[in-house]
């Protein structure tokens, strides 16, 4: 799941060498945290959170696949959490 969220999350950012992914979790749910330049966090997000609600549709869809929950969070600089929705 990181690769996939790294490839993508690379793809869509002007700073790809700063984007960093952390994940934590058990047998059945997986959060993702992801780190982002902040000049980038409106490109991750997108006009209205169009941009993320597609990211964490593909996600979820993955997850779905191999029998997992997935939460996907956008953290600021110092760990605060920008935007954070359950899949």
């Amino acid at each position: 799941m990181k690769e996939f969220v790294e490839y993508i999350v690379k793809n869509l950012v002007d700073n790809p060498e700063k984007v960093k992914i952390n994940e934590i979790g058990s047998t059945h749910t997986l959060i993702i945290e992801l780190s982002v330049e902040k000049t980038d966090i409106g490109k991750i997000i997108g006009k209205k959170g169009k941009t993320i609600n597609a990211i964490r549709t593909l996600l979820m869809s993955v997850a779905s696949r191999n029998g997992i929950r997935v939460n996907l969070e956008i953290l600021e600089e110092g760990g605060k959490k920008v935007l954070e929705e359950n899949q």
